[in-house]
């Protein structure tokens, strides 16, 4: 029987500590067959992700985004999620696609800071005041109790509705900043490499196709630079292949994705640059939608 999981009970069952252990379980499994299908009519694009993890599942996740619709009244995406049984392929589960996509991207950089923070890290910057920031609040705050936010957005009156100290001017809020988290839609980098700081980390999150990126070349070259998955980023983002293409980084200016050894995913001083690009796919939203399942069906 498929099961129909509906999303305010099955998000009180849930814990960014599960998650993040579920990550970890899931990166222990084979590697997966993933695809992913862009179509666009201008400014809107339709995302298609499928994947199939051996010892897991299949899912798959269609998204509609529309930057349009912030002029109607409504939400800029979307989408669908199912979730289908490893062995026979059968449709085992609906899930919520706004319920999977909160928690599987910022499940996804957690895990990053979690491994290269720095220890005493607290100053958090949220470049960005939409849906996404407001989750990373809730996430960054469950490793980072006594963390303290701050918000830049392009528009003031965006990041005042966060309820957080807002910053003003990006140069000054990111220099001041131990951790820093961009979840925008930009087309060309809003952060400086030159505005960074020893020790700093930087969870990039708002790019996800080629044409989008968040920061510029120095910031790419001056950093360790972390994926969440190879597979799913280096030739697909424009964070990494403009810098790539440019000469300012190589492949191998890549430390490690959650594949590697979690040994290799660390910070190795506190003195270092890192950045974490976030690709958040769809062997992602397979790991996360059969957390929420398998909490759902042990409720």
């Amino acid at each position: 029987m498929t099961m129909q999981i509906v999303p305010k009970e099955a998000e009180s069952l849930l814990s960014w500590a599960g998650l993040l252990d579920a990550f970890e379980a899931g990166h222990r499994l084979p590697m997966p067959d993933i695809k992913d299908l862009f179509v666009y009519r201008g400014a809107d694009t339709i995302l298609d992700r499928a994947t199939w993890i051996d010892g897991l599942g299949a899912l798959v996740k269609v998204a509609t985004v529309v930057p349009g619709n912030s002029q109607r009244g409504l939400p800029t995406i979307f989408g669908s999620v199912t979730l289908y049984d490893d062995i026979t392929g059968e449709l085992t589960a609906l899930v919520d696609f706004h319920l999977v996509t909160k928690w599987k991207t910022a499940g996804d950089s957690l895990l990053s800071a979690r491994r290269l923070a720095r220890k005493d890290a607290r100053n958090i910057l949220l470049v960005g005041a939409g849906t996404v920031a407001r989750s990373m609040v809730e996430a960054y705050s469950s490793i980072i109790p006594d963390a303290r936010f701050t918000v830049w957005n392009r528009s003031r009156a965006g990041a005042e509705a966060m309820g957080l100290a807002v910053a003003d001017n990006l140069e000054t809020a990111v220099k001041q900043a131990d951790v820093i988290c961009s979840a925008t839609m930009a087309t060309e980098p809003l952060i400086k490499g030159d505005w960074l700081q020893p020790g700093q980390h930087i969870d990039l999150i708002g790019a996800f196709k080629p044409g989008m990126r968040e920061v510029d070349d120095t910031a790419m070259s001056r950093a360790r630079l972390f994926v969440d998955n190879r597979a799913t980023t280096i030739h697909h983002i424009g964070e990494l292949i403009e810098p790539l293409k440019s000469g300012a980084i190589t492949e191998n200016h890549i430390v490690a994705d959650f594949y590697d050894d979690p040994a290799l995913y660390a910070r190795r001083s506190d003195d270092e640059i890192t950045i974490a690009k976030n690709g958040g796919g769809a062997h992602l939203d397979l790991m996360t939608a059969s957390y929420i399942a398998a909490m759902w069906s042990q409720r």
